[in-house]
């Protein structure tokens, strides 16, 4: 994947070793100089390229953040705590990981002087009055997880308007490819596959009608890449593709690309769990440059071929 005229700099990618950081560094590292911090609470080491300098530390300590960000040109935040159940259990410890840590590496790129691009969330918008969901569409998380991601989306508009500090928010919404491990933080799709290849139920919380708006993360790095150049900063985008699928076809996708014959087996819903989410990314298309490239089809096949060989 080509660079995006992110070249010559010296980048930092917090959650470097996460699924999205993990990415980015690869398609970054052979033309920019690349620090990861990362702390392999969740990341991989395998995600870490060779290239790259590695701190292994927590987000939350400030003289890492301040060793970190020397000299740094551009700022990838992507180091999150990324489990709604989670900042349920333990809303404090949620917000010290996405909500201090954020404040604390805006600080430091303040004193640097370099631009941030900020992991943010459709978490932010709850349950929605309406889909496709704009950015000036009202904002009610349901979760610490999801008040945590508003609170930096917020904070990087107003450093951006207070400091001049170049930021921009992505609001991601579902993300999926390769590398995406099922496991507690991975999205409904790693673990469909899991279950696929494993020739186990796949199974749906409810009734499958839910729809979500499944983005694959070549798509997810553009956006990324296109964040760091342009000149709409201070603001928040949408990345999403605009399209809905429903849980339910996802699950019977799955058996296709799989060509599995576990069963789909429906479970009791999630509680609190959102009907419906997609995106409406005029915004991010007219502003950014934002076209989303890989279908969920195509995405979907070339996710499970990399499950198969792993």
């Amino acid at each position: 994947m080509q660079t995006g005229g992110v070249t010559n700099q010296t980048v930092l990618i917090t959650g470097g070793a996460g699924f999205i950081g993990g990415h980015l560094a690869r398609t970054l590292v052979d033309d920019n100089e690349v620090r990861i911090l990362d702390n392999f609470t969740t990341g991989r080491r395998a995600n870490v390229p060779a290239e790259a300098t590695l701190i292994e530390a927590d987000c939350r300590d400030e003289d890492t953040i301040a060793r970190a960000t020397q000299n740094v040109d551009l700022i990838f935040h992507e180091a999150a705590l990324v489990s709604v159940g989670r900042s349920i259990e333990d809303p404090q410890t949620s917000h010290e990981i996405n909500t201090d840590a954020t404040l604390a590496l805006l600080e430091a790129a303040r004193a640097e002087d370099a631009r941030v691009v900020l992991a943010s969330s459709a978490a932010i918008y709850g349950h929605p009055e309406r889909v496709p969901i704009a950015e000036s569409d009202p904002k009610e998380p349901m979760s610490p997880y999801g008040l945590d991601k508003l609170t930096i989306d917020h904070y990087a508009r107003q450093y951006h308007e207070l400091y001049g500090l170049e930021t921009v928010s992505l609001r991601y919404f579902n993300a999926f490819g390769p590398g995406q491990v099922a496991g507690d933080y991975s999205g409904v799709i790693s673990i469909f596959l899991e279950q696929a290849l494993a020739g186990e139920p796949i199974t749906v919380d409810g009734d499958g009608t839910q729809t979500r708006d499944f983005v694959y993360i070549d798509d997810i790095v553009q956006a990324n890449l296109q964040a760091a150049t342009t000149d709409a900063v201070g603001e928040a985008f949408n990345v999403g593709t605009g399209e809905a699928v429903s849980i339910r076809e996802l699950a019977e996708t799955v058996q296709e690309v799989t060509d599995t014959e576990s069963e789909i087996v429906h479970t009791n819903p999630r509680p609190g769990d959102i009907d419906h989410s997609t995106a409406a990314i005029a915004k991010a298309e007219d502003r950014l440059g934002f076209e989303p490239t890989v279908s969920f089809r195509e995405g979907l096949e070339r996710t499970a071929a990399w499950a198969r060989s792993r």
